[in-house]
């Protein structure tokens, strides 16, 4: 039987163009619904976007729906290979590891993994732009991610800075701090076009990261440095 005609063959590669049909669709809407929010965005946009039969949404998802959950889904799973990453590493303690400089190092690994995520990935801007589009018109879709990547995450950063700081994991000030700590982050990515004009940066390079890598290690070490054994 020649190859062309074998039909464990032909089902990859069938299997194969949907699989990559679907994850162009998942792209395009991640983008879309990004710029234009759920509404204003239409099905045979998405489908012309991803290159795609805009029968193939309803096919794959079931309909926009479906899509817009499963867009959601993506965002869960790409920042929750980013924090492993950090936070899984090969002999590494966990997060919450009781050894308080093993914490102190994870956090700050988790620190440098998400700069390299948010200023250096082109589609962490879709990302952070579809969050935000969800924050201002909240939706299931932003229960899934809360629950898949806001809510576990920084409860994980909380028990280490407690490990750090011995300030309790799940007070208000640890919450709040831990907060500015991503939040310092994920400006870079929000503010990224404002920060390179007002830094006369033609790009947000290799260089450029180093630099905000280094500020916001230093920031971080500051506070930790200060909250050192539950001081207020």
């Amino acid at each position: 039987m020649s190859k062309a005609h074998d039909p464990v063959s032909s089902r990859k590669a069938a299997s194969q163009a949907a699989g990559e049909t679907r994850a162009a669709l998942i792209q395009a809407a991640l983008r879309l619904f990004g710029q234009k929010g759920f509404d204003g965005t239409s099905t045979r946009e998405i489908a012309t976007a991803a290159g795609a039969n805009i029968g193939s949404i309803a096919y794959h998802f079931g309909g926009k729906e479906g899509l817009h959950t499963a867009t959601a889904d993506h965002i869960v799973e790409t920042i929750q290979v980013v924090a492993a990453q950090a936070i899984g590493q090969a002999n590494a303690p966990a997060i919450d590891s009781t050894d308080e400089q093993a914490a102190r190092g994870q956090l700050f690994t988790l620190l440098e993994h998400m700069m390299g995520f948010f200023v250096m990935r082109p589609e962490a801007g879709d990302i952070a732009r579809f969050v935000l589009r969800e924050m201002s018109q909240p939706s299931t879709a932003l229960d899934r991610i809360y629950e898949g990547v806001f809510e576990p995450l920084h409860k994980r950063l909380c028990l280490a800075w407690e490990r750090v700081t011995g300030q309790p994991a799940e007070s208000e000030t640890t919450k709040l701090l831990v907060f500015t700590m991503i939040g310092q982050v994920v400006y870079f990515r929000i503010a990224r076009e404002v920060v390179m004009q007002r830094m006369g940066w033609n790009d947000m390079g290799d260089q450029e990261a180093a630099k905000l890598l280094g500020i916001v290690r230093d920031n971080l070490d500051a506070i930790l440095t200060s909250r050192k054994d539950g001081k207020p």
